[in-house]
């Protein structure tokens, strides 16, 4: 993900890195070439006039306009949604971590805050390589120990694996004495959490906008700015390649952010910097159970957000 300090406004006139400008030029270039081909026969086509002006074409694209602005909020709406339910993550984190250092005896090295630490920080990277599906072994192998490992490596559904690991941890420290039936329940209420977060994500992941109403916005508007030369040319001659491909430019350009945005989790430069939450998520529950340097400052630095 793209994060930006705010701009004077004619620098961002001239943003590259982070725009959908890149992806569209081809398109602008084949519509910008047929533009010069209308205006140099007039909008004639063997000899037939096509019979546009701009007036339908103004009523069209005001009807495009607002289904466009619906397909972008659809969208928008579920990029929301992941950010607030990777923040859901974080706050839940927290929550554990802090509920897992209060509690007292814990001397067995199967049942230690870094033991439960690690197993966290577990579930929030497999939790971001089940969503762009990716290999998780090599973040969980320095967070897990060879049985734990073992386990989630031959699952399919690894965050739910780590989950039932999580809340075997908390049921050895009930058997060993280190938490009453109270805090326990206090652990499973988080736990729900972790898990309404996980079949939040996976509701997203897995219920991408209607394909058929995607194709027929798709079509829409190229048709509407394939058809847009010849009803501009005769009004606007010479100048009709620039307006079209400014008008193509918004159109295309809204469609294409919206496709972005549509899977909030993958790696395209508008979706969620989720390597950086993970980061960050690792980071502040190892600094909140004492240990200064976090397993996550071994990951490389040249990561894609």
């Amino acid at each position: 993900m793209i994060i930006r300090k705010k701009e004077h406004w004619f620098r961002m006139l001239f943003v590259w890195h982070g725009s959908v400008l890149p992806a569209l030029l081809p398109r602008l270039g084949l519509l910008l070439m047929l533009s010069l081909l209308v205006t140099y026969f007039h909008g004639t086509i063997f000899s037939f006039k096509v019979p546009l002006n701009p007036a339908p074409l103004t009523l069209f694209g005001f009807v495009l306009a607002l289904f466009l602005g619906f397909r972008n909020n659809a969208s928008y709406d579920r990029f929301w949604e992941g950010r607030k339910l990777w923040g859901a993550l974080l706050n839940t984190a927290r929550a554990l971590t802090r509920q897992a250092i209060t509690l007292k005896n814990l001397n067995d090295n199967q049942v230690s805050v870094h033991h439960f630490v690690q197993l966290l920080s577990a579930f929030v990277f497999a939790l971001k390589h089940q969503l762009r599906g990716t290999d998780a072994y090599e973040d969980l192998q320095v967070r897990l120990n060879e049985d734990q490992l073992k386990i989630a490596a031959a699952s399919k559904y690894k965050p739910a694996v780590i989950m039932r690991l999580l809340a075997e941890w908390v049921q050895k420290a009930k058997e060993d004495g280190c938490l009453d039936s109270i805090q326990q329940a206090r652990f499973d209420e988080n736990f729900d959490k972790l898990s309404d977060i996980l079949g939040g994500c996976e509701r997203i992941i897995s219920t991408p906008i209607p394909y058929s109403y995607r194709v027929l916005l798709h079509r829409t508007v190229y048709i509407y700015c394939f058809l847009l030369p010849f009803g501009l040319v005769d009004s606007l001659e010479w100048f009709t390649p620039l307006i079209v491909v400014f008008v193509a430019y918004t159109f295309v350009a809204f469609e294409a952010i919206a496709d972005e945005i549509e899977e909030p989790f993958g790696t395209d430069a508008n979706d969620l910097a989720l390597n950086s939450m993970c980061i960050m998520i690792d980071e502040t529950i190892h600094e909140m159970a004492g240990e200064q340097i976090a397993i996550s400052q071994k990951m490389p630095q040249n990561i894609i957000d």
